[in-house]
């Protein structure tokens, strides 16, 4: 099965080597067909701390790193 990859922003950096991503979705509603917008939040794997608050950043799953992470940030070419 393909690992997942969401697009979010970085709302948290004050843990060593871990950043909180808030991604948020857009999808219509069932009944009412008004769009709503839901957010969530991840913790993902920042090994270089390189990432600070407000940076846009996908992040792609992993196996478990921690209690709660289960996502690592994915740097791109532009980035490394």
């Amino acid at each position: 099965m393909p690992k997942r990859i969401l697009q979010g922003t970085v709302t948290g950096d004050q843990n060593d080597q871990t950043v909180t991503v808030s991604v948020e979705r857009r999808f219509t509603h069932p009944v009412l067909k008004k769009t709503i917008r839901k957010s969530k939040k991840y913790r993902a794997h920042d090994a270089d701390n390189r990432f600070k608050v407000g940076d846009s950043v996908r992040i792609i799953e992993c196996a478990p790193v921690s209690k709660n992470k289960r996502w690592e940030v994915l740097l791109d070419g532009a980035e490394a």
